[in-house]
């Protein structure tokens, strides 16, 4: 008699959480479509560009105010390299035949002490490079993003005072700490461009 009453029980259990559960697979099945639907993407995956453009140009940068040596070719590269990391875009070093063109102009470049040892000596400091950045749909005839004063800046340590207010000697002297710098700079254009923020 208790088996038969416990399993009446058990049976009653199981149709209500078989309700419960329908609904919260439902509802889980619906939160996604909704989501995607309210404009939501994983950062870094979304793009706002025409599906057309492929291939981009980017030209080496123009460097009109640093005196950090090689830094256009060391941005050009790595702005190359991003583009390429989505996998969606392939690059070109110039401005013909292709679907899009990056144009940079790199205005300055500066460093700053930003932590000192007790002796009032810098030990660590900033580098910020300011840039014109210009993106172009070649084949709309139309500027998609630009920024006429972009800035990016890094922090580093530095083991010597032979450095202090100078940009080119401090970058001659830790050759990582300006492919750190260039790494930045190039994931914070394409990102920006590829996601208009």
């Amino acid at each position: 008699m208790w088996n038969a009453l416990s399993l009446a029980i058990s049976f009653s259990k199981l149709r209500k959480m078989t309700r419960v559960s329908r609904f919260l697979t439902c509802a889980l099945c619906l939160v996604p479509l909704a989501l995607t639907g309210c404009g939501y993407s994983l950062a870094g995956r979304g793009t706002f560009l025409p599906d057309y453009i492929k291939i981009v140009g980017v030209p080496q940068c123009v460097n009109q105010g640093s005196s950090i040596f090689e830094i256009d070719r060391v941005l050009t590269e790595q702005v190359r390299q991003e583009f390429k990391s989505h996998g969606h875009y392939t690059t070109q070093p110039d401005s013909t035949g292709v679907d899009a063109v990056l144009t940079c102009a790199i205005k300055s470049s500066s460093l700053t002490p930003t932590t000192f040892t007790g002796g009032n000596q810098a030990s660590r400091y900033a580098v910020i490079i300011t840039a014109s950045i210009e993106f172009k749909d070649v084949k709309a005839d139309k500027v998609l993003w630009s920024n006429p004063s972009m800035q990016v800046r890094e922090e580093y340590d530095v083991t010597t005072s032979v450095t202090a207010n100078d940009p080119a000697a401090f970058f001659g002297q830790d050759q990582n700490a300006l492919q750190r710098l260039a790494q930045t700079f190039a994931r914070s254009v394409v990102t920006s461009i590829l996601e208009a923020f």
